[in-house]
């Protein structure tokens, strides 16, 4: 039983010590899994971040973009109605001009198309009308 012993005592040995190598590297092993797992999470996290505030841009896009739809459609409407009014015998002309390069304006604006050229970069008050959409100068002449 004593040359049992000693026997014993080394295997014992050997297996507590191939334990603490195994445990050491799964303890590294999962060390290794946790820091990639946190660097995926970080990359997920900047990539939702970077699709919020493209989203965001998208949407202030859009609102602009209806805003000049809206625009155009307003302007459309006024250079119709000096065109009535027009036909019915008022001198409109200048009026009318002055519309539809505020229409031309509003409809580059409105488009679907990112142009950034100066040709629809006018601003309203070049084209003779107030920011709140109001004439400056309404010229209604009768003619005779």
């Amino acid at each position: 039983m004593k040359e049992k012993s000693p026997v014993q005592a080394r295997k014992i040995e050997e297996l507590e010590t191939r334990l603490a190598s195994e445990l050491a590297k799964a303890k590294s092993e999962a060390e290794t899994a946790k820091a990639e797992a946190e660097s995926f999470v970080a990359v997920y996290r900047a990539d939702a971040e970077a699709a919020k505030v493209q989203a965001k841009k998208a949407a202030e896009t859009t609102q602009t973009r209806a805003y000049w739809v809206a625009e155009l459609a307003k302007c459309q409407s006024r250079r119709e109605t000096l065109e009535e009014i027009h036909a019915r015998g008022f001198d409109l002309i200048e009026e009318i001009q002055k519309t539809k390069e505020v229409e031309v304006v509003a409809g580059s604006l409105a488009s679907d198309d990112d142009d950034d050229d100066d040709d629809g970069s006018k601003s309203v008050s070049e084209s003779g009308e107030e920011p709140d959409g109001e004439e400056t100068a309404p010229g209604n002449k009768q003619e005779t």
